[in-house]
Order: C-alpha cells, then structure tokens, then sequence
C-alpha cells in the first residue's frame, strides 16, 4: 500500500489547511519518538503558559522539543519557539514534506514528516543542560498530564463538570 505524504499548503493558506497539516506532521513526529523509545505528548503546557507541539521523555530523562511549522506562513507568523529551548535538551522544527527549509535556523534539528512517520534531516545539537529541579518538574509535568490524558479517554466525563 503507497503511502502518500502531506503536502505542504501554499504560504498564503492558513487555517484548517494549516491545522490539518500541523496534526498529520506531529502524527508522524509521535511515531517516530516511538521508534526511538521515547513517550510524546502533543499541546503539552509549560509552566509559562507557552504551549509545546511535541515533547518527548526518552528513558534517561532527557526532553526533546518539537516545534512543528505546517506553512511558511506559520514559520513567519509564530516567533516563540525561542521560548522553549530552556525547558530542553533537545530542540526540533518538523515541516511537511515541501517546506521551505532554508528559511529554518540552521542551529537546530530538523525533521521532515507526514501522517505515517518522520525522518531526521539534521540531529539537534545538545542544549544547555536543564536544572535538576526543572527536569523532575518537567518529568512530573509529563506524568501528570499523560495520566490525565488517559484518565479522560478511559472515563469521559468525569470532572468534566
């Protein structure tokens, strides 16, 4: 069975195009976090209140972040990936299968992916190493949040009142 990749939408797009986009990439970003034995959570909150694409928790305790760009639109419109790279060890952009990747800091990881997987274009190169009190909050974050996740999918309505 032919897989087909997402197709990145013209720059001028945005919106549902964009959504469906950004949701297909980090489909495929998940996927390979699986692969390389890490646990991925997608909108994952900060204690800043910024929101994370992806973040990834690999059995060592090291956090990979995800910033997925579905548009160049998006990549221009959307400067607070900065933000992320103190919560850490490791930082990537994912685009769609088309993007404009030159336009990409080249400092950074890269990863190319559709709704069925993704491939690394260029490793992350390992950031500043994170505080012990910032990993464990980080960590518990993760742990609570999944836990929360998947007490809602198991019971829907509970506390939802």
């Amino acid at each position: 069975m032919m897989k087909t990749p997402v197709q990145s939408p013209a720059p001028a797009e945005t919106g549902a195009d964009d959504l469906q986009t950004a949701r297909a990439v980090a489909r495929g970003v998940c996927r390979l976090l699986s692969e390389l034995g890490q646990a991925s959570l997608t909108e994952f909150t900060l204690r800043t209140g910024r929101r994370v694409d992806v973040i990834g928790l690999a059995g060592d305790g090291r956090i990979t972040v995800i910033e997925i760009k579905s548009s160049l639109a998006d990549f221009r419109a959307d400067r607070k990936w900065p933000d992320y790279l103190e919560f850490c060890d490791r930082f990537y952009f994912a685009v769609p299968e088309g993007f404009p990747q030159k336009v990409l800091p080249a400092d950074h990881g890269l990863m190319v992916a559709d709704a069925y997987g993704a491939a690394v274009l260029r490793p992350s190169a390992e950031l500043t190493a994170l505080a012990g009190a910032r990993r464990r909050s980080l960590i518990l974050r993760f742990a609570q949040t999944a836990a929360g996740r998947l007490q809602g999918l198991n019971d829907p309505g509970f506390g939802s009142g």
